[in-house]
C-alpha cells in the first residue's frame, strides 16, 4: 500500500509539475507524511524528513519537466539565470530555518501554505502585467524571497514565480515553463542543505541521507519523470482554470487533515 500511494503522489506530481510549473511538493510532501507515519516515523522528525525527500524528488521531475517544456522554446532563460542566484541563496536559508523549527510548527506551516495556495488556484487572479522584469537587485530580493519560502515547504516555487513573473509582463505560456525550470535550483539547493541539516540525526529511518529517504524518493520519482511530459503536453492544449478549482478543494481538505494533526 504504501509503495502505491509513493507512485500515484509521482504521477500526480509529474503531472502538475509540467501542468502548472510546481515541482509537484503540494502532492509529495502530505503522501509522503501519510507514508512515514504508517511506517512508525517519529513525530519530531515527520515533517523534515517529508520535506526534504519532496525536494530531492523535485530535482528529478523538474529536470523532466524543463526539457519538455524547452523543447517547445517556452522557457525565458535570460529570467532564469538572472534569478537563479537569489533563488539558491534562498533555498539554502530555507533549509536552515527548517532545521531550527519542530515538526509540529513546519505541519502548521505547511498546512496554512496550502491554505493560501488553494484560495489563489479559485480566485485564479493574477496580477496585472505593468511592468518589466526588475534589475539585478530586485531580481536576487524576489529570488530569495521564493527560494527561502519553497525550500521551507519542499515546493518547486511555482506558487510564487508564476505570478511573479505574470506580473512582470511575462507570457503565462512562458511564465510556467520558465517556473518548471526556477523549482529546479530551489530543489537542488534545498535537498543538499536538507540532507547536510539532518545528517547525523538519530531516529531516521534506513537508507535516508540526512533528511532525504531514498526508497520513498525512488518510489515518488519512478512515475513522476513518466508523468511531467504529459503535464507540459496538457498545459499547451488545456485551458486549466477548471482543474486548478478542482486541486484547490482538495488541498483544502489535505490542509484541514494536517492542521488536525
Amino acid at each position: 500500500m504504501e509503495w502505491i500511494v509513493l507512485l500515484v503522489a509521482g504521477a500526480v506530481a509529474g503531472t502538475l509539475a509540467g501542468l502548472f510549473g510546481i515541482g509537484g511538493g503540494l502532492i509529495v510532501v502530505p503522501a509522503l507524511v501519510l507514508v512515514f507515519t504508517s511506517q512508525g516515523v517519529s513525530d519530531q522528525l515527520l515533517m523534515h524528513l517529508a520535506i526534504g525527500t519532496s525536494l530531492a524528488t523535485i530535482v528529478t521531475t523538474a529536470s523532466s519537466s524543463v526539457r519538455a517544456h524547452h523543447k517547445r522554446g517556452a522557457i525565458d532563460w535570460n529570467a532564469f539565470r538572472r534569478i537563479t542566484p537569489g533563488i539558491v541563496v534562498g533555498a539554502v536559508c530555507g533549509a536552515l530555518i527548517a532545521d531550527l523549527l519542530d515538526s509540529d510548527t513546519l505541519r502548521i506551516a505547511f498546512a496554512c501554505f496550502l491554505i493560501a495556495v488553494a484560495t489563489q488556484m479559485i480566485i485564479n487572479r493574477q496580477p496585472a502585467a505593468h511592468r518589466q522584469l526588475p534589475g539585478v537587485m530586485g531580481m536576487s530580493v524576489a529570488g530569495s524571497v521564493i527560494g527561502t519560502i519553497s525550500s521551507m515547504m519542499g515546493v518547486g516555487g511555482g506558487t510564487m514565480s508564476v505570478p511573479f513573473l505574470s506580473w512582470c509582463n511575462v507570457p503565462m505560456r512562458n511564465a510556467v515553463a520558465t517556473s518548471a525550470a526556477i523549482g529546479l535550483p530551489i530543489a537542488i539547493g534545498g535537498a543538499i542543505s536538507f540532507a547536510v541539516t539532518g545528517w547525523n540525526e538519530p531516529g531516521l529511518p534506513q537508507f535516508s541521507l540526512g533528511y532525504i529517504n531514498l526508497p520513498a524518493y525512488l518510489g515518488i520519482v519512478i512515475t513522476g519523470v513518466l508523468f511531467a511530459p504529459l503535464g507540459a503536453t496538457l498545459a499547451h492544449r488545456l485551458n486549466p482554470v477548471m482543474l486548478k478549482r478542482a486541486f484547490a478543494v482538495f488541498l483544502y481538505i489535505v490542509a484541514i487533515r494536517l492542521l488536525l494533526g
